[in-house]
């Protein structure tokens, strides 16, 4: 049994949101790896005020190898847990043949999955701009209040939108439309074992299609799984109650993992 696991954050979060996460499994003897994306390796506030011009292009294919490349330098075969994007990045590398057993947590719009209602509405802001592909956006705090983070305290908002917001690429929002991050082999039958959690209230990346991901993902022989917790939002991963989520994933993939 693997004592790895590796977390990977989505779009506009960096390695801050994981601070439950990873001290809840260190605490039970796991070391834990929360790699930043390339050139969000700063605090959210740094990263607002001075984002580095290369973020900007970086995309999809860059996340993936970029994750690859540190799972093949760990002394043993991780866990991989991760969230909204980071949920498509733990699909795409076990497609690869990563990874003991993989948890994507509500994933973002993946190839060959149709887009849900509020993910199309989610997506505006970034394809409304039709030169975002070359820009780092930043998303605005209504936005976070309001779709995001919704289910947040009201009089917390402001707080946690300074705490943990970052810039993010928008290429990586038109790398998932025109699937110029390829596609995941459905079927593969080296595919680890793959659990599919959603947010019943996700106005970002919908419950629906966590649901069209896991059928798509069930065609592979390994084990898939879909969980769907009533009442949580986008922001499952920071808000009250998320050690449920926490503790869920991880028993999971404690249960399911393979040997590498």
């Amino acid at each position: 049994m693997t004592k790895t696991i590796m977390l990977i954050h989505g779009a506009w979060l960096n390695s801050a949101s994981w601070t439950g996460f990873r001290s809840r499994y260190e605490a039970q003897g796991y070391t834990v790896i929360a790699p930043d994306w390339p050139h969000d390796d700063r605090s959210p506030a740094e990263l607002r005020d001075f984002p580095e011009k290369a973020l900007a292009r970086v995309g999809q294919m860059d996340l993936f190898n970029h994750y690859d490349r540190l799972i093949r330098a760990l002394p043993e075969a991780p866990i991989l847990i991760g969230h909204s994007l980071g949920g498509v990045v733990v699909q795409h590398l076990l497609d690869r043949g990563l990874g003991v057993a993989g948890v994507a947590i509500d994933p973002a719009p993946t190839p060959g999955v149709p887009l849900g209602p509020h993910a199309i509405v989610s997506a505006l802001p970034v394809f409304l701009d039709l030169l975002s592909w070359r820009k780092a956006k930043t998303m605005s705090r209504a936005f976070f209040a309001s779709r995001f983070a919704q289910t947040a305290p009201r009089d917390k908002v402001t707080e946690l939108y300074d705490a943990y917001i970052v810039p993010t690429p928008g290429k990586v929002y038109w790398d998932g439309v025109t699937g110029a991050s390829g596609r995941i082999k459905w079927t593969n039958p080296s595919r680890a074992p793959l659990l599919l959690i959603g947010g019943e209230v996700d106005l970002i990346a919908d419950a629906s299609m966590t649901r069209a991901i896991y059928r798509k993902q069930k065609k592979a022989p390994s084990r898939t799984a879909l969980k769907i917790f009533e009442g949580r939002s986008h922001w499952t991963c920071l808000d009250a109650g998320w050690e449920a989520v926490a503790d869920y994933a991880l028993k999971w993939a404690e249960e399911h993992q393979i040997a590498r």
